[in-house]
C-alpha cells in the first residue's frame, strides 16, 4: 500500500488526540498545617504565602520533569514580590523561577515519563533531604494509590538532633553545602552513604539521604495521578 505525505497532518492529529487522551495535567494541592506561616514554592508554579490551614492548588503539565515543591520560612517580601527568606530562598522572589537554597525539604517529581520497554507513562515522586531539611513534609497521591509502590511518603523529624556541624538557622544543612567535597556532593556520580546520610536515613527511611539513594527512596505512580503536599503533617 502506498503512503502519501498528504496524510501526515491527519496522522499527526490522530497521534496528538491519542496522547492527549492518555495524559493530562496533574493537580497538586499544597497545604500548610504548621502553626506558623510557610511561603510555599514550586518550580514550575511560582510561590504563595500560606497561613496555617490554607491551601494552594497547582496544575502541572504532563511530561514535566525535574520539578519540585518546598516550603520557605521567615520570609519578608515587598509589594513587588521581592525580599528574602531564612530557608528555601529562591533569588529573593516570592514567585520562584529557580530552585531554593538549602536547607529545604523537597517534594520532587517527574510526570508521565516513558522509557519503553521498562516503563510507560509513569510518574516518579520522592521526598529529598539532599538539600537538607527545614519543614516536616508529607507527599501523597490523592488518586492512583495502591498501584505498585504508589503510596504516601513522609519526613517529619530531622532538626531536633541535627549534627552540630550541619545546624543552620531554621533547619539542618546537607553535608555538601557545608563541606563541598565530592564525597558528599557526588559530583563525579560515584558516591555512597556517609555517617551524615545515615543520620538522615535513620530519621526518614523513605526519603533521599544522598544523591544515589534511589532503591529505597524513589516511588512510582500511574501517569495522571493527582497529589497532595502537606507541611507539618
Amino acid at each position: 500500500m502506498s503512503f502519501s505525505t498528504r496524510n501526515l497532518p491527519i496522522l499527526f492529529s490522530l497521534l496528538f488526540c491519542l496522547i492527549f487522551t492518555f495524559t493530562h495535567a496533574a493537580n497538586f494541592e499544597v497545604r500548610n498545617q504548621c502553626p506558623y506561616v510557610v511561603w510555599a514554592a514550586a518550580v514550575p508554579g511560582g510561590g504563595r504565602r500560606l497561613n496555617g490551614g490554607e491551601t494552594w492548588s497547582i496544575t502541572v503539565a504532563p511530561g514535566t520533569a525535574r520539578a519540585r515543591i518546598w516550603g520557605r520560612t521567615n520570609c519578608n517580601f515587598d509589594a513587588n514580590g521581592r525580599g528574602s527568606c531564612q530557608t528555601g530562598n529562591c533569588n529573593g522572589l516570592l514567585q520562584c523561577q529557580d530552585y531554593g537554597t538549602p536547607p529545604n525539604t523537597l517534594a520532587e517529581f517527574a510526570l508521565n515519563q516513558n522509557s519503553p520497554p521498562y516503563y510507560t507513562n509513569k510518574d516518579f515522586i520522592d521526598i529529598s533531604l539532599v538539600d537538607g531539611f527545614n519543614i516536616p513534609m508529607d507527599f501523597s497521591p490523592t488518586t492512583g494509590s495502591g498501584s505498585g509502590n504508589c503510596r504516601g511518603i513522609r519526613c517529619t523529624d530531622v532538626n531536633g538532633q541535627c549534627p552540630n556541624e550541619l545546624r543552620a538557622p531554621g533547619g539542618c544543612n546537607n553535608p555538601c553545602t557545608v563541606f563541598k567535597t565530592d564525597q558528599y556532593c557526588c559530583n563525579s556520580g560515584n558516591c555512597g552513604p556517609t555517617n551524615y546520610s545515615k543520620y538522615f536515613k535513620g530519621k526518614c527511611p523513605d526519603a533521599y539521604s544522598y544523591p544515589k539513594d534511589d532503591p529505597t527512596s524513589l516511588f512510582t505512580c500511574p501517569g495522571g495521578t493527582n497529589y497532595r503536599v502537606v507541611f507539618c503533617p
